[in-house]
């Protein structure tokens, strides 16, 4: 019975599989976007470079709907990939590993059927650690 482990951020995700206690890395996905500064997000529509910042985008709070957008185009994607190994039938369980708030955008894209196979999850920001420590993190995760 194969265990997926998801551990994500905004701007990677990393797809392991364990069997017996082993994981292994099956995949890792990347979002470009999500790792541009706020302020790349969001354009100035044509702004002149002489007016007061105060009537840019920048000041409008923008820049954090577009990083939401990304983070939530980011989490739809992750979800889509998980979703395809849960119809392939080579996921059993899912373990989810994310920063709190990538972690709630990541759940609210799980489809029904995936949301069920999640057996733990933990709000934690593990994407780029390393292999070792992944998994004493999830060790105790079965």
């Amino acid at each position: 019975m194969t265990t997926y482990i998801v551990v994500a951020d905004a701007a990677r995700a990393r797809i392991f599989t364990r069997d017996a206690l082993k994981l292994v890395e099956q995949d890792s996905l990347v979002h470009a976007a999500s790792r541009l500064h706020e302020g790349d997000l969001v354009t100035d529509r044509g702004a002149d470079v002489h007016e007061s910042t105060s009537t840019t985008s920048r000041s409008s709070g923008g820049e954090s709907t577009a990083r939401t957008h990304e983070e939530m185009i980011f989490a739809k994607e992750v979800a889509e990939r998980i979703y395809r190994a849960r119809v392939d039938n080579t996921m059993k369980k899912l373990i989810l590993v994310a920063p709190p708030r990538f972690l709630g955008q990541l759940r609210d894209k799980l489809d029904g059927p995936t949301s069920k196979l999640v057996i733990h999850s933990l709000s934690k920001d593990l994407s780029k650690a390393s292999l070792e420590d992944i998994q004493e993190a999830v060790s105790d995760m079965r």
